[in-house]
C-alpha cells in the first residue's frame, strides 16, 4: 500500500477537513492508494500579503517535515500557492507535488494558453509569483476574479447557486474575450465548483486538488522525485524548533 499525505493549508475541524477530503471522489485512482489529510497547526488567515506566504511556508513545512519518516511515499500541497513545496522537497527524498505549478503546466499538454480562474482578486499576487518562477507569463491569457469572498473552512456549501454563475460568468470571458483554450481553477477551495464548469464550458478545466492526486500515485509507482540538484539538503536540520512553533502555535 503506498501512502500519500495530503497537507491542508489551514488548521480545521473533522468536517471542514472531510470537505476537503471529498476532493478524493474526482479523480480514479489506482488500487494500493492511501491518502491522509492532515491541517497544518501554523497558518495565516488568508493568503493576502508576503506576510502570509512565510506562514504558509513554515506551517507547511512544519506538517509535513516527517512525512518520510511516518511511512507516507508522497506528499500533496493541498493550495494553489504551492507554500510550503520548495521547503518541504530540500527536507524530503519523496515526491512533493504543488498544485499550482502542477495545474499551469497540465494545462499546456491540453492547450496552449490558458486562465487563471479565481474566486477573489486578493490571490493574484500568489499566480503571478508561479507564473514568473515557470517563464509562462506568455502562456497565461489572463487571471480573472469573480469577486467573491472565500471561505477557507466551509468552502462553497450554501452558496452554489449564487457562487457556480458567477464563476461561470468568468470563465466565459478568459474563454471568449482572451482566447484562453484551457481553465485552471484558482484554488483548491474551488473544488466543489469543476464538474458544474466542465459540463458548461467549451474548454478543459483543471481541478488543482485532484490533479496532484494523480501525479503523486504516477510519481510513486514510476520511482520518480524531485532533484538534488534544484532542492539542495539544508545544512542543519529544523525539526525541533519547527515542531516547537507548531506547539506553541496552538496555543494561541
Amino acid at each position: 500500500m503506498a501512502r500519500v499525505l495530503v497537507i491542508v493549508p489551514f488548521p480545521m475541524d473533522a468536517d471542514n477537513l472531510e470537505m476537503r477530503r471529498a476532493q478524493l471522489r474526482s479523480v480514479r485512482l489506482g488500487p494500493g492508494m492511501d491518502f491522509d489529510f492532515r491541517p497544518v497547526r501554523i497558518a495565516p488567515v488568508n493568503y493576502v500579503s508576503q506576510q502570509d506566504s512565510v506562514l504558509s511556508d513554515v506551517g507547511i513545512l512544519e506538517a509535513g517535515i516527517r512525512a518520510q519518516a511516518e511511512g507516507y511515499d508522497a506528499v500533496c500541497i493541498d493550495t494553489v500557492s504551492d507554500g510550503g513545496m520548495a521547503p518541504l522537497r530540500s527536507v524530503l527524498d519523496i515526491p512533493v507535488i504543488g498544485a499550482g505549478r502542477h495545474a499551469m503546466l497540465t494545462a499546456l499538454m491540453l492547450g496552449d494558453r490558458f486562465s487563471i480562474l479565481a474566486m477573489w482578486d486578493r490571490w493574484r499576487h500568489l499566480y503571478t509569483k508561479t507564473l514568473a518562477e515557470l517563464g509562462l507569463g506568455a502562456k497565461c491569457a489572463s487571471l480573472r476574479s469573480a469577486d467573491l469572498q472565500p471561505d477557507n473552512q466551509s468552502l462553497m456549501a450554501g452558496k452554489e447557486e449564487a457562487f457556480f454563475p458567477a464563476l461561470h460568468a468568468a470563465a466565459l470571458r478568459c474563454v471568449e474575450e482572451d482566447g484562453a483554450d484551457v481553465i485552471v481553477l484558482g484554488s483548491t477551495t474551488m473544488h466543489q465548483a469543476h464538474a458544474y464548469l466542465a459540463e458548461r464550458l467549451p474548454v478543459p478545466v483543471i481541478n488543482p486538488g485532484p490533479l496532484t492526486y494523480r501525479l503523486a500515485e504516477i510519481a510513486i509507482r514510476q520511482k520518480l522525485t524531485h532533484s538534488r540538484a534544484s532542492f539542495p539538503r539544508p545544512a542543519a536540520p529544523a525539526d525541533a524548533a519547527l515542531a516547537a512553533m507548531g506547539v506553541a502555535a496552538t496555543r494561541l
